[in-house]
């Protein structure tokens, strides 16, 4: 009888408190709990209206519904995480389990619209419209997420990933940078930051990014390899070389970083090494056709012909469409063109599929390579070791005056 009397004590006081929230707030959650409450007063009263003993089943049962779930309502409260958002994101969640995103965007409008400042509210429906296409609007679902949640550095990215995809790169750029500033080992971020500069031509300042990122993943091919490409389109092929190499010894299946290491040997007439890396590159469903053309390139400059003529058909037997005009506009061909099986029509060839997407920034690299080739094709040995010289140099003097500025402004602190 005591038992049940604390029981029914506590739980009338938590009853009140409930009620009078409903009247105060005019929120309508909190009825889901009295509800509760009124069960777990019911089978009290039964119990001591008949003077009998529940069994452990219904005991459990009347102390959860009754005062377990409505104490732990308050501490939620106590800590500013509403029963309207408890029961909102629930609703939520449920209608996405079941595939319901109508039903779950109102659940969560419905929280929103009632605690504006509601950063789960905000964040998952920013997810929701996401999935579903609407960028614009989870934008500006993201935005309010960070405006209450500062340290959001998910939704950072997120509207930065969702302003690129705008073509609005300066806005991107501006919140990549804003997101590095208060958390520089965000790699993601470093990533397509750095992705954002190379397509606007900016390679120092995507060479600066990546090397930022690189102090925090110091282990990360991704980030050598794209370091590599902002060294390409730089011209700065020695430093280029440094990290397609790092990147190709950290994934040794990373073909296109092998594949820049060939183009850049053949620039410097590494033609052994150049052979290397092609050999290694025709593995790759994409990038084989490429190789295999480059490889008879390479037997026609050491004069084997034959050699050159297989590496022709085989290029051509793997990707007709794009190889042919290749060779086609390539004069070092036309002594053996008689020889290479070119398909009578090639409308009808049919174009074998890509097995990994090479993107816009990559395929750039990769024809800037060929044809700086192309470029220094024509100069004798000595006219590139002179060039070589010429860059030690020019980096030296570089460096010089770097640590000339640095004495500089350590003498002025």
């Amino acid at each position: 009888m005591i038992e049940q009397l604390i029981f029914a004590l506590i739980t009338i006081g938590i009853f009140i408190y409930f009620f009078y929230n409903i009247i105060k707030k005019n929120d309508t959650s909190y009825v889901s709990v009295i509800i509760l409450q009124a069960i777990g007063l019911a089978l009290n009263f039964f119990e001591a209206l008949f003077n009998i003993k529940l069994n452990w089943i219904f005991m459990i049962i009347k102390y959860i519904i009754g005062i377990l779930i409505p104490v732990v309502i308050l501490v939620l409260e106590k800590y500013d995480i509403p029963l309207a958002e408890i029961i909102d994101i629930t609703k939520a969640n449920i209608y996405l389990k079941l595939g319901d995103n109508k039903k779950a965007k109102q659940a969560l409008i419905h929280l929103v619209t009632k605690y504006p400042e509601n950063y789960q509210g905000h964040k998952r429906l920013a997810e929701i419209y996401e999935s579903e296409g609407g960028m614009r609007k989870a934008i500006d679902e993201y935005v309010q997420a960070i405006d209450i949640h500062k340290r959001d550095y998910d939704s950072y990215y997120k509207v930065a990933e969702l302003l690129n995809g705008f073509d609005k790169k300066d806005e991107a750029a501006e919140m990549l940078t804003t997101l590095l500033k208060k958390k520089p080992e965000y790699y993601e971020a470093s990533l397509l930051l750095g992705n954002i500069l190379i397509e606007k031509e900016m390679y120092k300042d995507a060479t600066n990014i990546y090397q930022e990122a690189l102090r925090y993943n110091p282990a990360n091919y991704d980030l050598y390899y794209n370091l590599g490409i902002a060294y390409t389109m730089l011209n700065d092929f020695e430093n280029a070389k440094i990290c397609y190499e790092k990147a190709a010894d950290i994934n040794h299946l990373l073909y296109n970083a092998k594949y820049s290491l060939a183009e850049i040997a053949l620039i410097y007439k590494e033609i052994d090494e150049a052979q290397k890396y092609f050999m290694q590159v025709i593995e790759d469903e994409e990038l084989g056709p490429d190789a295999y053309f480059e490889l008879a390139k390479i037997e026609l400059i050491k004069g084997n012909k034959d050699t050159a003529i297989q590496y022709a058909n085989t290029a051509i037997d793997s990707n007709a469409k794009k190889i042919v005009p290749k060779i086609k506009n390539e004069p070092m061909f036309i002594p053996i063109m008689a020889k290479i099986a070119i398909p009578f029509n090639l409308e009808n060839d049919i174009e074998k599929e890509e097995h990994e997407e090479i993107n816009e920034k990559e395929i750039k690299a990769k024809e800037h390579l060929e044809k700086m080739f192309e470029i220094t094709r024509q100069l004798g040995y000595s006219d590139v070791e002179m060039l070589n010289r010429n860059k030690s140099k020019k980096q030296e003097t570089q460096e010089q005056k770097q640590t000339i500025e640095k004495d500089q402004k350590y003498r002025e602190y």
